[in-house]
């Protein structure tokens, strides 16, 4: 699989205007940016607008981004070079960023909440040459779990509801998804503005652990961002 040359032919799908399904190691995503897209995303998965969708993240994308404190990017710089795990981050944002140029209000306000962006880090090889290039284009990408609304997360291709598949202009079939779980879990959401978990979900545990050891935090202490935890919205 050609994952530099499939990205590019997403990403131009995507800068078109179009939908496409894309392997994550957390989960399958359903990707766009546009205003017509995120409609057809919503739609597809039968989605409540007032769930937000986040956006495909790396290093540079996070760095330039999100309005985090030299200790919360020594942690995120932890998680995904020195452990390689994938995690989602929320934190307020600056929106005048050059990648949120051409970004129509409607998509802004579909990707954000309270003034806050979630980001996702590290997940795989099609997110990360995927954010690479979305980097060096300035063309962002919105992404939500590849399932119709609280249907589950999906870590193959067959198992993505059909309303869900059928929106896609380009659907990539990579297989099994490396942290697939009995659990449905996809990634785990940190609010890095207080440390207090959004979403419990795949490495949790070992973020714990990274958060303890190499920064003192104690996740399970400072506790949930919302009741229940993950109540933010299916992103992944």
């Amino acid at each position: 699989m050609d994952v530099a040359a499939q990205s590019k032919e997403l990403l131009d799908i995507i800068a078109g205007g179009g939908v496409a399904i894309v392997p994550l190691d957390v989960a399958y995503a359903i990707v766009g940016n546009t205003e017509s897209a995120i409609r057809r995303i919503f739609s597809a998965k039968a989605r409540s607008y007032e769930k937000p969708c986040g956006m495909f993240s790396n290093w540079d994308l996070f760095s330039e981004i999100q309005i985090v404190g030299a200790r919360e990017r020594d942690i995120v710089r932890t998680i995904i070079f020195d452990y390689d795990l994938p995690t989602s981050t929320v934190a307020p944002f600056r929106a005048d960023h050059p990648i949120f140029r051409d970004v129509a209000p409607f998509v802004l306000e579909r990707s954000t909440k309270a003034k806050t962006l979630d980001m996702l880090l590290n997940a795989g090889a099609f997110h990360n040459e995927m954010t690479k290039q979305s980097y060096e284009r300035m063309t962002p990408i919105v992404r939500s779990s590849a399932n119709t609304s609280l249907s589950g997360t999906k870590y193959r291709l067959e198992d993505i509801d059909a309303p869900v598949v059928d929106a896609g202009d380009l659907v990539i079939d990579g297989g099994l998804s490396k942290y697939h779980n009995a659990d449905g879990r996809a990634s785990s959401i940190i609010d890095m503005r207080t440390f207090k978990t959004v979403r419990v979900d795949v490495c949790y545990e070992r973020l714990c652990d990274v958060f303890k050891k190499d920064f003192d935090l104690d996740l399970l202490e400072i506790g949930m961002a919302y009741a229940g935890g993950g109540t933010r919205g299916e992103v992944i």
